[in-house]
Formats: C-alpha cells, structure tokens, sequence
C-alpha cells in the first residue's frame, strides 16, 4: 500500500485512469459509430438493390421474366416486395415474420409516402412489446418510387433484419476491447515508466531535503534534465548552498555573542515575559547563587524581587530601567533593558554590575579624607595656637618659648611625615620605586631594626624581642632602607597597638626560596571581615583598634608595595583579642642561587 501513497503511485495511478476512461468513452463512441456505419451500409445496399430492380421492372412492364431476373439479383436474407400498386403486389418469397407483411409496409404511413413524394424511404420497424430494446431484432425496410405507366405510381420495398449484423459487431466489438485492453496494458507499463523517471529526481531531492534538515548542508542533488525538475534541482543545491553559509554566519554570530557574553565581567540575565531566565552568563550565574544563599531572600522566585519588579515595569512602560540592590554585602546596579519580537515586548535584559569594589573604594576615600582631614587638623591647629601664644607674649619664660616652639617644630615634622607618605605611596603605585639592592646578612640586619624600638617597647611596658630560626641562607639580596621602611612600619604598629606587658616578637624564619619574617603581636587584633582591605592604601582598620594611635593608614599600603617591588609577597593573620601576626616573604636572588 506504501506505493500509492507515493509520488510514482499517484502519478501511476493518475495516467492509468485517464486513459482508462479515454479508451472507455473511445470504444464506446466507436462502438455506435461502427454500429451506425454498418446499417449505414446496409441502407445503402438496400437502396441500390431496390432502384436496380426498379428499373428491370420499369424496362419490363408486363413481362414475368423481369420479374424473376429482379428477384434474382436480392441477396439473402433480404425481402422484396413489388407494388404496382397498392392492390398489385409480387413478393420475393412466402413472408416468414408475421410482424412483416406487405399490407403493414404499404399502409405504414412514413412508408406509403413513397407512392405520393416519389423519393426513396428508409425506415427501422421494431418488433412489437420488445422489451430488450435490442437493435439486432429490429427490421430496416427501404422503398423507392417504381413508374409503370402515367397516373399508375408503385413503389418497389426491400426490407431485412439488421441480426445480420450481430455477428460483425460482435468481431467489432472484440477487436476494439482487445485493442483497448492492449492500450491499457502498455500504457500500465508507460506509465509507470514514465511515473518513475519523473519521481527518480524527485526522490533524490527528498532523500536530499532529509539530509539537509539534519545539518548536512553539503548534501547535493545531481542534475538529471534540463527541464523544470533540473532548474528545481540547482534551485536546491544553491538554497543548500546558502543554507550552510547563513548556518555557518548564524553559528560565527552565536560563538561570538557567548564568547562576549563570557568575558562580560557584568552580569547578564535575559527573562521572557513570564520572569523566566533564559540566558545567564557565569557573572549572572556567580550573582544567582549569592541571592540563593541569601537566606533573607524569597527563593520561591527566579530572581530577587527588585530585578522582577524592574522587569515588569520595562513590560509595562517599554523603557529602560535602573537600580541598585545589595545581596550579601555585595552592592549590584541592575540596568534593564526591553526585547522586541517585532513590535511587542518579548522580555528584558538585565545587566548586573558589582559596585561593590567602587562602593568600597568611594568609603575608603572618604574615609581617608576624614583621616587626613583630621591628621591634619590637629598640628595645624597646634601650629595656630602656639604660634599665636607666642607672637601675642603668653609665654612668660623663656623656657615656654622653647616648649611652644618645639611642639610647633615636632607638629611641623608631622605634617612632613605625612606629606612624604602620601608622596611615596603615591609614587610607588605609579611604579616608580627605585631598589637599591645589595647583599644583606639578615639576622643582624632585623636585629637592628628590632633594637631601635626596645626604648619605645620598655616606655610602653611591652616585650620587644628578637629570635631566627635556621635558615639555609644567611643573606638576601634586598635594599636595605626600603626593607627596614617595612619593618618600622610593622613593629610600631604592633607596639602601638599592644596593650601593656603585651609581647611583640619579631621571628626571622628561612626557607627553601627565601627569608620569611614575622611580626606577632598580642594586642588588640583586627576583624576578620578587614583583614583583606589591610593593605589598601588609605585604609584603616576597625577604629577601636586605632582610637587615640597615631597613623594614617597608609604605613601597611607602602609595606606591601615596597614587597611586591622585591617580587615577594605579605600577609597576616588575627584574631580579635588575641593577636595580629604580619608576615613577608623575601625570595632568594635566583641568579646568585644557581
């Protein structure tokens, strides 16, 4: 059953069909035409025979030699009646259909026209209550006008059952079934010859369309006519042609906008109208699961509330929209924007932007313009007051004098302090910093340092002590005034910040790759949620821990810089109320090494 559903089927089927009912109305319409022709020709003979005896009897009136030599050219099984009249009548033989009589032919009213009109007469009698309609029983009768003698008009009849044609149409008959069953036949075989070198290409280009929906563009139809099914052919190859290069457009087109959409350090959510996320990006997805660990967040969503509420106000106003939102303590500008199908609103992307590094570099700023502000305000005012003390004589004595103007000296050296700081870090970050690098013996190098501050440590009642562990190497390669810059900065701050009969210790520890010195202390200690802004430049840790301490906050910033300028690296580690411990590590000079 599979072929009829086919092209070759249908069209098979088609072609056989239409000549069918061709050859049918064909033998049909040959049928009666043979038929018609064949009573034709029977008329015809019938006619002539009649007018041939017509004049033998005309040439022999009263004569029965003519009589009989005009019966005798009638061929059976025709009949013929000569009237002279309608009282005088000669048949040919005894009449065996009583449906036939000469009585019934003369007084026939088409017939007997014949002795009026003087032309030729043809008539069909049928047999009486035939129900079968069957022409072959029917009986065609011919008269043509005989003239004996003025104003005596006969007519001469020949009549005869057309079942003489039964037979012949019959052979007929079979001759046009067989020839039209011969047709059919062969045009089976045409046609399905025919069905399936048209449906051959048709079929390559189906098994092609299949290989081109599955992606196989490079799939090609080969060119089997120059008529329309080649044109539709090349029509295929060239849409395969360009069907492969759009894909392969569409695919380039793809890649890039994930590869932008991966490298974005902005994240990105696309959603549909319903708020469903389709398209994310690892910074939206990084973004995604920080809201999902918030447990203060409605999770029951497919993103925050706010990122929804900005959705639907861009569905409903068509415009773009912007906010911000915090989620864990990361602060997000979450920018909005609609997606058209056409002329409606599809759905919005959203573009997330951490702000939490600005948002924090913004507090750090004005934090240290609060501290600068202040670390400037004080010797400033300092310098005002004294100097007005001393220029209006409230200074009695002239030791006052003396003590008035070396607080103003010592504020003066402050405000140097500070300024050389800001100046130095400011160069260091610009890359600038020159090492003077030389070979150092680092135990009494710490040492040193470490030494300068006992009188500050004992002032304070703290421990201040000194030890090294064994080291593979004695000496690195560093500069000196910078290194000891460092450990200034790490020592004071660990005795400013060291309550009394505390313990700062300064622990030189050698490793395979370099020197690492630490710097522990007791005191205070700093937050664990400050511990990685530490070392940003004007930063300050919790004020608790700086309340009434000098600094600007810049000290840790320089030492991780004057580090990073020795190719080493800092750290610390504290607990609050236990203790800080700073440490650098110093790499060995590997050319030196080898």
């Amino acid at each position: 059953m599979k072929i009829w559903k086919s092209v070759v089927g249908k069209l098979w089927i088609t072609i056989l069909l239409l000549v069918s009912f061709v050859l049918f109305i064909l033998t049909i319409l040959l049928l009666e035409f043979f038929e018609s022709y064949h009573v034709t020709q029977i008329e015809q003979d019938l006619t002539t025979t009649a007018s041939k005896i017509a004049h033998i009897v005309e040439d022999h009136p009263n004569n029965n030699v003519g009589i009989e030599m005009a019966l005798e050219i009638v061929d059976k099984p025709a009949q013929v009646i000569i009237a002279y009249n309608k009282d005088k009548i000669v048949t040919s033989a005894k009449i065996k259909n009583k449906n036939i009589t000469p009585t019934k032919i003369i007084n026939d009213t088409q017939l007997s026209k014949v002795f009026v009109d003087q032309q030729a007469v043809t008539k069909e009698i049928e047999p009486p209550n035939d129900k079968s309609r069957n022409r072959y029983d029917n009986t065609l009768v011919v008269g043509v006008p005989l003239h004996i003698e003025k104003g005596n008009n006969g007519a001469i009849f020949i009549y005869q059952s057309l079942n003489v044609l039964k037979d012949t149409t019959q052979q007929t008959t079979k001759i046009i079934l067989l020839s039209a069953g011969i047709a059919i036949i062969l045009t089976t075989f045409f046609a399905f010859f025919l069905s399936t070198r048209i449906a051959a290409p048709l079929r390559k280009m189906r098994i092609a369309a299949i290989e081109v929906a599955k992606g196989k563009f490079d799939t090609k139809v080969p060119f089997l006519s120059h008529d329309e099914i080649g044109e539709l052919a090349t029509a295929f190859n060239q849409m395969g042609k360009q069907l492969k290069f759009n894909m392969n457009a569409l695919q380039q087109e793809k890649e890039q906008l994930t590869s932008i959409l991966s490298s974005m350090a902005d994240g990105v959510l696309t959603f549909d109208r319903d708020g469903t996320i389709l398209i994310t990006n690892p910074p939206g997805e990084r973004f995604l699961q920080q809201w999902l660990n918030d447990p203060h967040q409605n999770l029951n969503l497919s993103a925050p509330e706010e990122i929804l509420a900005l959705l639907q106000k861009v569905i409903d106003t068509e415009m773009e929209q912007t906010d911000e939102l915090k989620i864990q303590g990361h602060s997000y500008v979450v920018i909005v924007s609609p997606l058209y199908n056409q002329k409606d609103v599809r759905g919005a992307v959203a573009v997330l932007r951490d702000m939490t590094e600005e948002r924090r570099l913004d507090k750090l700023r004005d934090d240290f313009i609060a501290n600068v502000s202040h670390e400037l305000r004080t010797p400033i005012a300092m310098l005002q007051g004294y100097s007005e003390a001393i220029i209006d004589d409230i200074a009695a004595t002239e030791e006052e004098k003396k003590e008035f103007a070396k607080i103003i000296y010592d504020e003066t050296l402050r405000i140097g302090r500070l300024v050389n700081e800001l100046l130095d870090l400011a160069r260091m970050e610009a890359g600038h910093i020159t090492l003077y690098k030389e070979d150092t013996e680092i135990k009494p190098f710490v040492e040193r340092v470490t030494n300068k501050f006992q009188g500050i440590a004992r002032d304070k009642n703290v421990n201040l002590s000194f030890s090294m562990e064994s080291a593979i190497r004695s000496s690195v390669d560093l500069d000196p005034d910078r290194i000891e810059q460092v450990l200034t900065n790490l020592i004071d701050n660990a005795i400013r910040h060291t309550q009394e009969h505390g313990t700062v210790k300064v622990i030189v520890d050698g490793k395979e790759k370099g020197i690492s010195i630490h710097v522990q202390d007791n005191g205070s200690g700093i937050p664990e949620e400050d511990l990685p802004f530490v070392f940003e430049r004007f930063y300050k840790a919790d004020k608790a821990r700086t309340r009434g301490k000098s600094g600007t906050g810049l000290g840790l910033a320089i030492a991780k810089n004057i580090v990073d300028a020795h190719n080493g690296n800092i750290s610390v580690k504290s607990t609050i109320g236990q203790g800080t411990t700073f440490s650098f590590f110093l790499p060995f000079n590997q050319v030196e090494k080898q």
